[in-house]
């Protein structure tokens, strides 16, 4: 698989990064099997969280097992500086490493929402200077993340950024500008950037769930390959995390080792036919 500089940090990710949400419930069958043809498929990069139900304790053992071909990445949604300390040990020990590669303040989505972080991000900077994590980052997933990324890029000394490309996403005016804005600032500091939601088609509202993601994904292969596509050729993305369902993220596996890029006549186009379609978000409505 194609890998890319991840900014200041010097790692070449892949294209995809494994995407630990669809490991929430899985079997550990399940899971070693995911987890092996992720790799066999050129992944070396993974993302996790302890907000996604059982995956660090599923993916501990491979981790440990692979650790030297991973850039393991994980993230803490506390608020509080002691919960914050707890939760960073407790995903190491569960995660078999000694240190993250990258360890992020997880779903911030507002400015508002950032400076009620800052004691939290405090204590994820210290973890850097102690050694338990090799960079830090932010992540988020609504409207707002992207202006609240940009003023947590002029606020604190971040290695990366995460969060929502998709053409529906860039179709609304207001997030494409906070967006480019974001890129902007973020290659001014050679900040890694990376997306999620690539393969999102819509909230699932009614209709019967086939997939384990909090939204529905594209069904159709031709669909999640032009969702791959974009957000892999959007100026200043590195990578994209794989989808929160098993199925999904095999098929995208195989979508980003025959990924060509698209030029900006077809990335203009997918916005404008993505442009009716409703929005995931606001998250609290939809997952």
């Amino acid at each position: 698989m194609e890998t890319r500089r991840l900014g200041r940090t010097e790692h070449f990710s892949s294209l995809a990064i494994l995407g630990g949400a669809a490991f929430w419930g899985c079997t550990e069958e399940e899971a070693a099997r995911a987890f092996e043809a992720s790799l066999a498929a050129g992944v070396n990069h993974l993302d996790v969280a302890p907000q996604y139900g059982k995956a660090e304790e599923l993916l501990g053992p491979h981790v440990g097992a692979h650790r030297e071909e991973l850039f393991v990445a994980c993230k803490t949604q506390r608020r509080n500086a002691e919960g914050v300390r707890a939760q960073l040990e407790t995903s190491l020990a569960r995660l078999e490493c000694d240190a993250f590669d990258l360890y992020q303040l997880h779903a911030v989505t507002s400015l508002e929402d950032l400076e009620s972080r800052a004691d939290a991000l405090e204590v994820i900077m210290a973890a850097r200077d102690e050694g338990l994590c090799r960079f830090i980052g932010i992540t988020g997933h609504d409207m707002g993340t992207a202006a609240a990324q940009r003023e947590a890029l002029r606020r604190y000394d971040l290695d990366t950024v995460m969060l929502p490309v998709n053409p529906r996403m860039l179709a609304d005016p207001q997030y494409r500008s906070d967006f480019e804005a974001l890129v902007e600032e973020a290659e001014s500091r050679d900040v890694g950037i990376m997306a999620i939601k690539a393969t999102a088609a819509r909230p699932w509202g009614d209709t019967e769930r086939w997939a384990t993601s909090w939204y529905e994904p594209h069904r159709q292969v031709a669909d999640l390959e032009r969702g791959v596509r974009f957000a892999l050729s959007t100026p200043g993305v590195v990578a994209i995390p794989t989808p929160g369902d098993l199925k999904v993220l095999i098929e995208t596996l195989e979508i980003a080792n025959r990924f060509e890029p698209m030029d900006s006549d077809e990335r203009e186009r997918a916005i404008l036919e993505a442009a009716g379609e409703p929005l995931i978000f606001p998250i609290a409505e939809h997952a």
